[in-house]
């Protein structure tokens, strides 16, 4: 690494030698800082540097001025959901006018050439945070040595006042800052490279001219794909084991998001050949219902003349022509108007109607309507049978539905909205919505707005992609609604061995200390899911071949497990922003018992299990605060110690939480920050 004259890069510090060490600079690291830096900067796939760096320093850490303001703007951009990289940061540290004191772009391409590797982003960061622990015991030792000196204070007192300080400084070594309950850190990205790559370059292209993110964009695919799709084609991952290929997906976004031009780029093709098919019909409906007219016609003329007086007329023969005419009459079937979708706004009952007519069917809209109507605007209590078994194709029978048709065998509904997150609010307060299961039927996405931060002018859609993507999907829709009854595609053995991972997969994370704990209902679903998006994923590969109906592949698994981890993540966060679960509770109350002081005056710094029982009368077992610690942990407040073993065989081991040092000074409920 070259060292760099004194000035050369505005507030970075010129290396020190042993010479300075020994002229008593204070304890730093400048290649770790600038590796750490680095390894936040270098964008990878696989590996999340930031979450391993800010996870031990934050821009205090630091020695060097500019690389605490280097890695504040970092933050900034991550949480404001912007990518990271030498020139996005350029960008930004430009636009705030703080390029040229941190050694301008030259400097950032320094850090990045500075790092060995991003994957050892943690280990740099622990570097710079135990030297900056040294710094502040240094001051903390300065600090006492000048009061004791002074006489300011007695010597008593000047001890106490050091042991607070060394202990707090043990204490908030390598904590962040806690994300607050009911709000969540950065959420990833929609993976648009687990997408075909005739949809991944149209929501890329989208996001791009629309300047939204790409989660918007390829959720409103995903419920393309599902509209042509769903219940036309079933996938079958083991025997006794098959599911629908219909999804219910929600991304929220708050107003003024474009999501109005983002769902009519998506969803234009489905849209365009309902009207086709509709058009194409019209001519043999036209001639059906004329027919059928004529009959009904006939039939009644001949009743019409069974039913004059006189004695002349042999009325048994003409009921016997006017029942074979009505006969006749009934066995002409007139083609419903063809119906790929239903407005966002339709009511239950009419849903059951239009199903039982068409048994498939996409409520597609770019707002929220759909979830007030789920929620009861029309009614007092919310009727969620037919959303709840449309997902998974239950049979859908109701004395309203029409009489001709008053039953469907597997109905197959298709959800894609976007409305805003308040929304959400209002779904989940619907009465049965969580614990009818509805709520577990969703794939969220909450990602993050970009309002403030979108380009002024950009290059629409090519032409090709566009071209290319209308012409895909329209060939999936036609070929999949054309097809006479359902069908089943079947996993292949490598794709069912897939499946059977994700399974032992969820399995551990359902455990009470997992992330998953608290979301039973949720998480017991995404395997299906998954095995859903893998089939929809299948079919988009092999648009216009045969090759459709062969069986999904383990690679359509991977791809969306993907996918579907991107939703579980931002699940765990729309559960958490709507409060519905009961584990959110249970973790505020935990939280409230933590901010206040013991009967002596002293703060928790560590907790069990079994002391978290103690917080409310609400709690009786263990079990019932492992999902609330869960939450409290993934959020930042707790740190689960390694679980100490009992030495008895038939007891497991009991794990220690640390305290957020943040909580042991809160006051008044304040989250301590």
């Amino acid at each position: 690494m070259t060292e760099q004259p004194h000035g050369e890069y505005g507030n970075v510090r010129p290396l020190h030698t042993r010479a300075d060490d020994l002229a008593g600079s204070p304890p730093n690291d400048k290649d770790a800082e600038q590796a750490a830096l680095g390894a936040m900067l270098l964008p990878s796939p696989t590996f999340d540097a930031f979450a391993e760096v800010t996870r031990f320093i934050g821009p205090d850490d630091y020695y060097e001025p500019a690389h605490a303001t280097i890695h504040a703007a970092i933050v900034d951009m991550r949480n404001s959901g912007r990518p990271i990289d030498v020139i996005t940061v350029t960008n930004y540290l430009q636009k705030a006018g703080d390029l040229h004191r941190v050694g301008g772009a030259t400097y950032l391409h320094i850090l990045v050439q500075a790092v060995p590797t991003a994957a050892n982003g943690g280990y740099y960061a622990e570097i710079v945070a135990e030297k900056a622990a040294e710094r502040r015991l240094i001051e903390t030792a300065t600090r006492t040595m000048a009061r004791a000196r002074s006489g300011s204070s007695s010597a008593g007192q000047i001890a106490a006042d050091a042991e607070r300080e060394l202990a707090a400084l043990r204490d908030t070594q390598k904590w962040p800052d806690p994300i607050p309950l009911g709000t969540h850190g950065p959420l990833p990205t929609f993976p648009v490279g687990a997408l075909p790559p005739w949809v991944a370059e149209t929501v890329a292209a989208v996001a791009e001219f629309t300047q939204t993110p790409p989660d918007l964009a390829a959720t409103m695919g995903l419920a393309a794909l599902s509209t042509a799709a769903g219940g036309r084609v079933h996938v079958q991952v083991r025997p006794g084991w098959t599911e629908q290929t219909n999804l219910y997906l929600v991304c929220a976004m708050p107003p003024a998001s474009r999501k109005s031009d983002v769902f009519a780029a998506m969803t234009a093709p489905v849209y365009e050949v309902e009207k086709q098919l509709q058009e194409e019909s019209r001519a043999s409906r036209i001639e059906a219902q004329t027919a059928k007219d004529a009959a009904e016609a006939e039939a009644e003329a001949l009743m019409a003349k069974a039913r004059k007086p006189g004695d002349g007329i042999d009325r048994t023969a003409l009921v016997a022509e006017a029942s074979g005419a009505r006969m006749l009459a009934d066995e002409i079937h007139v083609p419903p108007v063809p119906r790929l979708t239903v407005s966002g706004d339709i009511t239950p009952e009419p849903l059951a109607q239009q199903l039982a007519v068409h048994r498939c069917l996409a409520a597609l809209s770019p707002e929220g309507d759909l979830f007030d109507i789920i929620a009861g605007r029309y009614s007092a209590k919310p009727n969620l049978g037919v959303f709840l078994q449309a997902h998974k194709g239950e049979r859908l029978q109701t004395d309203r539905i029409t009489r001709e048709q008053p039953s469907v065998d597997k109905p197959a509904l298709t959800i894609g909205v976007t409305p805003q997150p308040a929304v959400l609010q209002d779904l989940a307060d619907a009465h049965g919505a969580r614990d009818r299961g509805l709520l577990a039927r969703f794939l969220f996405a909450l990602p993050a707005s970009n309002l403030g931060y979108r380009k002024t002018r950009t290059a629409p859609v090519p032409e090709p992609v566009a071209q290319q993507y209308s012409n895909r999907l329209t060939s999936l829709l036609r070929t999949l609604y054309a097809l006479p009854e359902p069908v089943t595609v079947p996993m292949s053995a490598q794709a069912d061995h897939a499946i059977e991972r994700l399974q032992e997969e969820l399995e551990a994370s359902l455990r009470p200390d997992q992330r998953l704990s608290h979301l039973l209902d949720w998480a017991g679903k995404w395997v299906g899911a998954t095995a859903r998006v893998a089939a929809l994923l299948h079919l988009s590969d092999h648009v216009g071949s045969d090759a459709w109906g062969r069986p999904v592949g383990e690679d359509a698994v991977t791809r969306a497990a993907e996918i579907t981890r991107y939703y579980t993540d931002h699940a765990l966060a729309v559960f958490d922003l709507i409060g519905s679960d009961p584990a959110t509770e249970a973790a505020q109350t935990i939280l409230a018992w933590l901010r206040r002081p013991k009967a002596d005056g002293t703060w928790r710094t560590a907790i069990k299990r079994r002391d978290a029982v103690a917080a409310s009368r609400r709690f009786r077992t263990v079990a019932q605060v492992e999902p609330a610690l869960a939450l409290l942990e993934s959020h930042g407040y707790l740190r689960a110690d390694e679980p100490t073993k009992t030495g008895q065989p038939w007891r497991p081991p009991t794990a220690t939480y640390r305290v957020h040092p943040s909580l042991h000074a809160s006051e008044g409920g304040s989250d301590g920050r």
